[in-house]
């Protein structure tokens, strides 16, 4: 099953180093920067930049795990961290993946 399939998972532990660097493998263009997992989605226009964020929200709210957004007019910076484990967890790229699957 691929990442962009699961689920968020109530209780997750915080990830070890080795374990960050395989599942980035997975994601493209997500970066760990500052204890998160950080991409910046572009886009033609406003219109789409607030579709983007509307379908994240879903997400954010089917999956229970909401990330921080930055949107300007063409852009969205988005940082995933599990304030649970203190960390950077699989829910976090479980929805990273799931983000990069709406583009």
């Amino acid at each position: 099953m691929s990442l962009a399939q699961e689920r968020c998972q109530a209780v997750v532990p915080n990830l070890t180093e080795d374990e960050r660097r395989a599942l980035l493998a997975e994601v493209s263009g997500w970066a760990i920067e500052a204890g998160k997992l950080r991409k910046t989605f572009r886009f033609a226009n406003y219109y789409e930049t607030l579709a983007f964020v509307n379908a994240s929200a879903w997400i954010s709210h089917r999956e229970d795990h909401h990330p921080e957004l930055h949107v300007t007019y063409n852009s969205v910076a988005v940082a995933y961290d599990t304030h649970s484990c203190n960390g950077i967890s699989r829910n976090d790229f479980v929805c990273a993946a799931q983000l990069d699957a709406l583009v």
